[in-house]
């Protein structure tokens, strides 16, 4: 055993017995982390994911006074990440920066390998991005019901895009027909930015865009917003309506983004973490940066945050059942 891996046992050890006696500080305990930290993120670097765990990662490593890294495994839509960490150990030294498409792989995936609920355990739910219905320049409509009235005088022939089959933006779709009686035609691509670069030109007609990647085009006009698929109006574009307020009750979307951590690692070193991800959050600038993105600050606990992973599950496993979405 190297000597790496016996002073991580050590103060894994430490811990435990931290959480066997009554009273004693988190602070009493032995110092973690004594190693590098790594933080997988199931995509690439540079999008939206990347951006948020780095940010994370900087200010953890400054409060541990240790290092703390991104390593990027993307591929298999975020399923070869997430494969990896549920067989990592769960000592802390590898932790997972996930988003919602974790609890709908395990709906459109026939085989994973893993489950994508037994096998993790929830550290903190840290913000969300709403997604937004956005249209051509060119769709003269400009509230809900008039995207329903054109998509039903245009049956199947109506068109929305999305990153890919199986997305949260593919199924808000497939939501929306479900809720509004309607029937767009999906258009499935490779990621946000071939999808966008056709809803600008015209390919398509409309799209359930994670707000993030719009803001630039509805900034410029040159992409209609028609309503956020969220609880309340965000802070950074605040002159976009819910559907909420357009008639459309309890119909919310969000591209997440959370840290989990192989489901073995004790309850104590989770809510040891877990304070410590929701301390750098909640520091100004990170919260500044994150509402930027047009994204909603959570941060939340383990046990908030895993309730909100099962009401997302329910909520993704009605749609993927009633459209019938797959992959492979």
């Amino acid at each position: 055993m190297t000597t790496d891996s016996l002073t991580r046992r050590h103060a894994l050890g430490g811990l435990l017995m931290a959480s066997l006696a009554p009273g004693m500080a988190f602070a009493q305990a032995p110092k973690f982390p004594n190693d590098t930290v790594r933080m997988v993120v199931p995509y690439a670097a540079g999008g939206a994911t990347d951006i948020v765990a780095r940010a994370v990662v900087d200010r953890l490593g400054a409060r541990w006074g240790q290092a703390v890294v991104v390593e990027n495994k993307p591929g298999a839509g975020t399923t070869l990440a997430a494969a990896q960490m549920a067989r990592a150990p769960g000592d802390g030294y590898q932790l997972y920066m996930t988003t919602s498409a974790h609890t709908i792989s395990g709906l459109v995936y026939p085989k994973l390998g893993y489950d994508p609920v037994k096998d993790f355990a929830p550290l903190s739910l840290i913000a969300k991005v709403p997604l937004v219905l956005v249209v051509r320049p060119t769709l003269e409509a400009k509230t809900v019901d008039e995207f329903a009235r054109y998509v039903r005088a245009n049956p199947d022939k109506a068109t929305f895009a999305s990153p890919g089959n199986g997305t949260a933006q593919h199924l808000t779709g497939e939501m929306f027909n479900a809720a509004m009686k309607t029937r767009m035609l999906h258009v499935p691509y490779k990621g946000d930015a071939p999808a966008i670069t056709d809803l600008l030109g015209g390919s398509v007609d409309a799209m359930f865009a994670t707000l993030t990647v719009v803001l630039p085009h509805i900034a410029s006009g040159k992409l209609r917003a028609i309503a956020l698929a969220n609880g309340q109006r965000v802070e950074k574009v605040p002159e976009i309506p819910t559907f909420a307020e357009q008639g459309l009750r309890h119909f919310e979307a969000a591209t997440w983004f959370g840290v989990l951590a192989p489901a073995s690692m004790p309850a104590v070193l989770q809510n040891r973490i877990a304070t410590d991800i929701r301390a750098v959050v909640d520091q100004p600038d990170l919260r500044a940066k994150l509402i930027d993105l047009g994204g909603e600050v959570v941060s939340s606990d383990p046990a908030a945050f895993g309730t909100f992973m099962q009401a997302e599950y329910r909520k993704w496993q009605a749609i993927v059942k009633q459209s019938g979405a797959t992959i492979g």
